[in-house]
């Protein structure tokens, strides 16, 4: 009674909705009582008792059905009989619902019979038991609906391939006649509801879906009729759809179901009237569209070679994808794609299907326009449709291939020709936009190579309508056509025009397309821009000042494109010509009397962006600088220092400046050598200013690039920034908690990283040592992947590196034993609590790919510690959830532990990291997977 009671306070706290710890602590009370073997008495009263609350016996149910997923090894197999007595007589108690007790009951018992091969007889003893009674007949259908569900899709219940085999075929194989029979028996019973035959349409479909009824068989039952009898109802019409769509899938293998196929389609043909008849029940033209569209995909070959007798289907989906609700015409799309990839295997095709994709690119662009009136659709609506326009897109494409890219433009090039010659009063902007958004879907199937159907729509595109989606639409255009201009540079000079015009416009997306067609303009058609760049300057000089960031930010980038095109020395006076105009920018904030404004400081950072865009395309010009190259490394950095000495504390500021600075690493490569030291120290004093993690960012890649370089200066800097900041983050945590400071403990751990291997006489000899190894621990508490694999991949290369290795290859360096002396020392003090946080992440929230990584370390603790590891892992296994990881896999851990060590067999610590892991997740998944949340 006291358990009983207490399940009943500990549910009761969910319907009180208190504060979220309570709820919290009710949740992990009843998860781990589902564990306890007290819960099968416990469950088996609450079920039976009349007056118990129902949520506890719906967690009865629930529980029941956890613990013959996962638990019934707790059960003695002798009484596994009166177990299941125990759960039917409870399904034959609560017979009349509530449907959730009845659904979890039947889960139960369907992972009872799975587990149990002694109950030989168990679909038949169920149906001797509900199948009788009208009033448990729904209860019978419930369960066969459930059981070839449960069987299939149920991994976790513990039985070997070789048992599910044997049992599913004594279960389902040996049951589906009988199944069959009694279904067409109640479908046809006197006074059934409708109710009870969608009942027995859901059971059909669960056994179509497992395999186990073979549609030849059904076709020869009543169920088969009575399936396609049911699209005329209302309440059967949705469980008669998924039945229909289920059967038509299983008749994929065709020449084993022709027979059921030709009765199948004639059926399908009969409904085809009804797409007009129903024309306005959206929900029913939904059901005919996936029917209609399930038979196109599973008959497209019988489709193809035999159009005179099949064809009626693809009219029926072209009927549904004309359909105005934009919701339904993507049930077809599928169809649409895969006949398209057939017929383009085929060297003829008939005239037939032709016609229907030209009918389809017709529909299509029509459901591309916009609403007339744009005031009655929600943001989401907009959002939503124009998201949709490009999922149409892709159907186009279909379109192309069957129809030829060429074929498909003209159609559409003719469409805006035609709207054209209308006097202008009498043309939407709609009629001229959607065409131009489907050539845009279509570009990536044009042919650098035509000169029939693209040179057209380039002639065309300046005398369109000067109206802003008709602008912005004819910009993409240009943008997905540039590969073709690129073989016809004939049209460089006025499409350039155009583009230029569209950043004169005051709307902001025609600005946005026009910098993004200059873009790859200028990507693609680099060699023959070369002669342009001085105009493209003027224009940034003139134009460019005007535009917003983002378009501002594009033609930098369409600007460096031309320049990578460039010979080296042209191009090295190119890229200095625009970075001088950037970098006096930034100068003449630095220099001003007064601080700079906001504004000024944001449009100092725009510069930098742009500049760093450019860099980031042109990458570098080798290991020779070009003249115009030779002084721009200094002369760069004294501007930057300069500013991030004054602005440095500004957080976009930093980041900016510190991109820059990573590419011009790039850029000028050991030439920058004699900078490095004074860029270092100046990260140093900039993160030990701000905590900006910028900073030790762009630290850690300097000393990955630059770490080999045996220069004193630079390796002083190197220390300075390592003891700095790893001082900097101890003071951090002091007052601030690690998910506070996630980026900064992430870039500071992948400097660390960067400089082990790079300077390890500067990480393991330094006094910042053990501070930087605490300060790493703490970032394995983060649930953050990226940081947890630097976190382990830092302390992977502190305990597997080669000053610990007891058997040496060859003569260590002498500096070895020092750096092992290191290690020895923080081990010795840290060595519990990290094990503390390797063990809990392992069954916490370490993603799964890091196991390796957490076996790798583990195996080194072993190897190097192992009197200090047996000593400290039973008080820190005892700190473990034992939600996480239960009692006996900790047991077994230190067992297997325990053996590997002193028989000094380390590589079997692996399989005891695994088994650990394997019992958290599969613990973890039981709590995920478990009743309360059903």
């Amino acid at each position: 009674m006291a358990d009983i009671q207490a399940v009943i306070a500990a549910l009761d706290v969910f319907s009180r909705a208190p504060d979220k710890s309570s709820l919290e602590r009710a949740n992990a009370w009843l998860q781990e009582f589902q564990h306890s073997p007290d819960a099968w008495a416990t469950c088996n009263v609450l079920l039976l008792t009349p007056d118990a609350p129902a949520p506890a016996k719906l967690f009865a149910a629930q529980t029941f059905r956890a613990k013959v997923t996962y638990d019934l090894n707790q059960v003695d197999p002798a009484n596994l009989p009166s177990f299941r007595d125990t759960l039917v007589a409870a399904l034959e108690r609560h017979h009349a619902g509530p449907r959730a007790i009845i659904i979890q009951l039947c889960l139960a018992i369907a992972g009872l019979a799975l587990q149990f091969p002694a109950w030989t007889n168990a679909v038949q003893s169920m149906i001797d038991l509900f199948g009788r009674n009208p009033a448990t007949v729904p209860t019978l259908l419930q369960f066969l609906t459930i059981l070839p569900e449960e069987l299939t899709n149920n991994h976790k219940i513990p039985i070997t391939d070789d048992e599910y085999t044997e049992r599913a075929a004594s279960l389902l194989t040996a049951n589906s006649k009988q199944v069959l029979e009694l279904l067409s028996l109640y479908i046809q019973a006197s006074g059934v509801t409708h109710a009870v035959q969608a009942q027995v349409f859901d059971c059909l479909r669960s056994w179509l879906i497992s395999g186990e009824v073979r549609v030849t068989d059904l076709a020869k039952t009543p169920l088969f009729a009575c399936a396609f009898e049911a699209l005329a109802s209302d309440g059967l019409f949705d469980s008669a759809v998924d039945v229909i769509c289920e059967l038509i899938h299983e008749t994929q293998e065709i020449d084993d179901n022709m027979f059921a196929i030709e009765l199948v389609v004639p059926r399908l043909i009969a409904v085809k009237p009804q797409l007009v008849n129903q024309r306005d029940d959206a929900d029913k033209i939904r059901g005919y569209a996936r029917i209609f569209s399930e038979a196109g995909e599973t008959y497209r070959i019988l489709l193809l070679q035999h159009p005179e007798t099949f064809f009626p289907i693809v009219e029926a989906i072209g009927e549904c994808s004309a359909y105005p609700d934009l919701d339904i015409v993507p049930i077809t799309f599928p169809f649409w794609m895969r006949l398209a990839q057939t017929i383009g295997k085929k060297p003829s095709i008939s005239p037939l299907f032709l016609d229907a994709y030209r009918a389809l690119m017709r529909v299509i662009i029509t459901h591309l326009h916009f609403p007339p009136d744009s005031t009655t659709v929600s943001g989401q609506e907009a959002e939503d449709f124009r998201s949709f326009r490009h999922v149409m897109g892709d159907t186009l494409k279909d379109c192309c291939l069957v129809l030829r890219t060429d074929t498909c433009l003209l159609t559409t090039y003719q469409m805006i020709t035609t709207a054209l010659s209308r006097s202008p009063e009498a043309i939407s902007w709609q009629e001229i936009e959607a065409p131009l958004f489907a050539m845009r879907s279509m570009g990536a199937e044009v042919d650098p190579l035509d000169s029939d159907a693209v040179p057209k729509i380039m002639d065309l595109i300046p005398s369109l309508p000067n109206h802003p989606r008709v602008r912005y639409a004819a910009l993409l255009i240009i943008s997905r056509y540039t590969e073709w201009v690129n073989v016809h540079p004939e049209y460089i000079t006025a499409q350039l025009q155009y583009v230029s015009a569209g950043f004169e416009a005051g709307d902001s997306q025609v600005c946005g397309a026009a910098g993004q067609a200059l873009k790859y303009l200028c990507q693609d058609c680099k060699q023959h821009l070369v002669d342009f760049l001085p105009q493209l300057h003027t224009f940034l000089s003139s134009t460019g000042v005007k535009l917003i960031q983002d378009d501002r930010q594009q033609v930098y980038e369409a600007i460096a494109y031309v320049i990578s095109a460039m010979p080296m020395v042209q191009a090295a006076e190119s890229l200095r010509t625009f970075s001088v105009d950037i970098l006096a920018q930034v100068h003449a904030v630095t220099i001003k009397p007064t601080p700079a404004t906001k504004q000024e400081l944001q449009e100092a950072a725009n510069g930098l962006e742009n500049l760093e865009v450019m860099l980031h395309v042109i990458q570098g010009f080798g290991e020779e600088l070009p003249p115009a190259c030779q002084t721009s490394c200094e002369e760069a950095w004294t501007v930057l220092n300069a500013f991030l000495a004054k602005y440095g504390a500004d957080y976009d500021i930093a980041e900016r400046t510190t991109r820059v600075i990573r590419h011009g690493i790039t850029l000028f490569g050991d030439s920058a050598l004699p900078l490095v030291p004074s860029v270092v120290a100046r990260m140093s004093f900039a993160f030990e200013a701000t905590a900006y993690p910028s900073y030790l960012w762009i630290a850690g890649k300097i000393i990955h690039r630059y770490g080999s370089e045996e220069n004193l200066d630079l390796r002083g800097s190197f220390q300075e920034v390592y003891e700095r900041s790893t001082n900097s983050i101890v003071s951090l945590l002091q007052s601030k908690s690690p998910s506070d400071i996630p980026d900064v403990l992430e870039d500071h751990l992948r400097m660390l990283a960067c400089m082990v291997p790079a300077a390890p006489d500067i990480f393991f000899q330094s006094s910042a040592f053990p501070l930087a190894f605490r300060t790493s621990m703490a970032a394995l508490t983060l649930v953050h992947t990226d940081i947890i694999f630097a976190s382990l991949d830092l302390f992977s290369l502190i305990l597997t590196h080669d000053c610990l290795n007891p058997n040496p290859p060859v003569l260590p360096p002498p500096k070895f034993p020092i750096y092992a002396s290191a290690i020895q020392s923080v081990v010795e003090k840290d060595g519990f609590q990290f094990l503390n946080y390797l063990l809990g992440g392992l069954v916490g929230d370490f993603p799964e790919d890091s196991i390796s990584t957490v076996v790798s370390i583990f195996r080194a603790i072993s190897l190097l510690w192992g009197a200090q590891l047996l000593s400290w892992l039973p008080a820190v296994l005892q700190q473990l959830p034992m939600s996480a990881a239960p009692q006996q896999a900790q047991s077994q851990f230190l067992s297997d532990v325990s053996r590997a060590i002193n028989e000094k067999q380390y590589d079997k610590v692996k399989y005891a990291i695994l088994s650990l892991n394997r019992a958290s997740r599969k613990a973890r998944e039981r709590r995920r997977a478990g009743g309360l949340d059903r």
